[in-house]
């Protein structure tokens, strides 16, 4: 009996195991096509954060651990609208629409973070959220409200911006100022930790300067229509218009910001003198046909007019003179036939602009608007810009107004006012600027322009006796204290710093990495992510135990209430305004947390006679 021969199999047909090959060491796994690190990319893992910016205007989102955003975008959508404002509705109806419509919104960004900009799966992911200080609690809950009930995230970490803006430079102490869409804060920080009680702030930022912005080019700029097909077709001049409102958008005005506008130097004393009429540059005035400018109260100031475009009622008709559009009278007649007392405060701020200004204009292409857009038109509207509009459309940010209006360095050096007088020297030299404001070309360096001149000496004034012949009395110097800090003070990110006077300005100026004053803050906490760090991390077990009990209150009532106590239970179960939770950190609500204590703390015992060192429970609770 002959037995067939087994067919001969190799050794790895045996083991069914994976073989262990070594990888090469000059070979490395690169994040995406888009990002060249060689760290894990966070698709293929779960531990690095999500880290969120939310701003009332623009959002920016990323992983951790990485030096740039993944996405930059509007919150409201291309109409550049933001999200939320300064006020708030005072009817409790009212007030409650504005909040479910916020909600709304919050939750279509916060799901196209997730979904479209991110591509990852949040119940895996952790999340920083970089808070302003400001930032009120009801937005700030219901960022936490959606994250948690609706995307069902892990936890949610809250961070202060300004904090991690200055460890993106590497620092833990300074004085960091915001200059946000809608307000512009200055926080003083000592050793990480932030010194709220001395938190300065200004409406005066991005909205401010853009409301300025749509009042100057209502008034001073030039819109050229759209040509016309055919013979027809009339020349620029005949086209040449008033700007029309519907055409001034927040979105033309955000790309009239961004691509043209910049802060010029700040001006000496002698050229803001009203009757210095110099000569007028040539090339800087442009003539078309336009209307007379509406009259308005001669007293009226720079930061009231900034507020007069948005509502004035301005018209379009053509005039048959030809003026320039700067040295148009606001009042009726030619300059020359006016007597120069009745000349408006805006027109000479214009003029002496325009005579100091070697800005060009600009034209920027728009689309017409629909009132005036029909098939006879063909292509696109221009907006000529001028030059003096470019470049001083920022002094609204640097000219304070009355007391809940200072200027950005007012709000700097009044935070350095309330600091205690060993720290003063400390934070005048690490002054950082963070904030999409403050991204105009020209930006820092003339805020630190501004602080010297705020902090020097008054200009000495020759002043008569009084009648009783005493001396006047002395003139009021409001940062007398602070002079003695001329030499410190340092800007950590100016591009341009002066001569140093000291060895820590020397060592500090213009020495912060070269991030982005918009994205310092993302960067911060990009950088606390990697380091698994943070600031009050609220996980989605605490949130839910946070969940207060509603009861019935007709359950709870016995007999019949009184009125009043029956309309207000009414209107709160028709209002159905949902309850506050406690977990979120409010630094405005709770006491700020006490330092460590002395070592050598001790108390009387019951009797009086002999001392006891402190337990370290009664060290912490005292």
């Amino acid at each position: 009996m002959s037995t067939v021969p087994e067919t001969p199999r190799s050794k790895t047909a045996f083991n069914p195991s994976t073989p262990t090959t070594s990888r090469l060491t000059s070979s490395h796994v690169q994040s995406s096509p888009h990002y060249t690190t060689t760290r894990r990319h966070s698709l293929y893992g779960v531990e690095d954060r999500i880290i969120i910016d939310p701003g009332s205007l623009i959002w920016k989102v990323g992983f951790s651990g990485e030096g740039r955003p993944r996405e930059v975008f509007y919150a409201g959508g291309k109409s550049a609208k933001p999200l939320w404002g300064l006020r708030r509705a005072t009817d409790a109806a009212e007030c409650l629409e504005e909040d479910k419509l916020l909600d709304v919104r919050l939750e279509q960004c916060l799901r196209a973070v997730f979904h479209n900009s991110l591509l990852t799966d949040p119940k895996a992911r952790k999340v920083i959220v970089i808070e302003n200080p400001l930032l009120p609690l009801h937005i700030k809950e219901a960022l936490a409200r959606i994250l948690f009930e609706n995307l069902q995230v892990p936890s949610v970490s809250f961070a202060s911006s300004h904090l991690l803006s200055l460890l993106a430079v590497g620092r833990i102490t300074g004085l960091v100022l915001d200059c946000g869409n809608l307000e512009s804060v200055a926080l003083p920080i000592f050793a990480a930790r932030p010194l709220f009680s001395q938190l300065r702030t200004t409406p005066l930022a991005g909205q401010r300067f853009l409301s300025h912005l749509r009042s100057l080019l209502l008034l001073f700029g030039t819109y050229v229509a759209p040509t016309s097909p055919g013979i027809a077709n009339l020349p620029q001049a005949s086209r040449s218009m008033r700007v029309p409102q519907e055409i001034l958008t927040n979105e033309v005005l955000e790309e009239i910001k961004t691509r043209c506008c910049f802060v010029g130097e700040s001006l000496a004393p002698s050229d803001t003198d009203p009757t210095d009429n110099g000569p007028v540059p040539e090339d800087s005035v442009a003539s078309s046909d336009i209307d007379v400018p509406p009259s308005s109260d001669p007293t009226q100031s720079e930061s009231e007019f900034s507020f007069a475009g948005r509502e004035s009622g301005v018209s379009s008709q053509q005039d048959s003179s030809e003026f320039s559009v700067i040295s148009t009278p606001r009042m009726g007649g030619r300059p020359q036939d006016r007597p120069p007392g009745n000349e408006n405060h805006l027109q000479v701020l214009a003029d002496m602009y325009m005579r100091h200004s070697t800005a060009t204009d600009l034209r920027l292409r728009v689309e017409p608007p629909a009132s005036m857009a029909n098939s006879s038109t063909l292509g696109y509207g221009t907006i000529i810009i001028p030059g003096w509009i470019r470049e001083r459309t920022a002094e609204v940010l640097f000219e304070g107004g009355d007391i809940d209006e200072g200027s950005l360095a007012e709000i700097i050096l009044d935070a350095l006012l309330k600091v205690p007088v060993d720290l003063r020297k400390t934070l005048a030299s690490s002054i950082l600027i963070v904030g999409g404001t403050s991204m105009l070309p020209g930006f820092i360096p003339r805020l630190h322009v501004e602080l010297l001149r705020a902090i020097s000496p008054p200009p000495s004034s020759s002043q008569q006796t009084t009648k009783s012949g005493k001396p006047p009395p002395p003139q009021y110097d409001r940062f007398a204290t602070l002079r003695p800090l001329i030499p410190y003070l340092t800007i950590l990110n100016n591009p341009s710093p002066p001569a140093p006077l000291s060895d820590r300005a020397k060592n500090n100026g213009g020495k912060a990495p070269a991030f982005s004053p918009a994205t310092m803050a993302w960067v911060g906490g990009s950088l606390a992510g990697a380091l698994k760090t943070g600031g009050t991390e609220v996980s989605r077990e605490k949130w839910d135990e946070a969940d207060p009990d509603l009861e019935n209150p007709d359950a709870s009532m016995s007999g019949t209430p009184a009125r009043s106590t029956r309309q207000t239970q009414q209107q709160s179960r028709a209002l159905q305004i949902p309850p506050m939770r406690n977990v979120l950190p409010d630094w405005t609500r709770l006491p700020l947390p006490v330092g460590a204590p002395s070592v050598g703390i001790t108390s009387l015992s019951a009797g009086g006679s002999s001392q006891a060192p402190l337990t370290s429970q009664a060290r912490v609770g005292a």
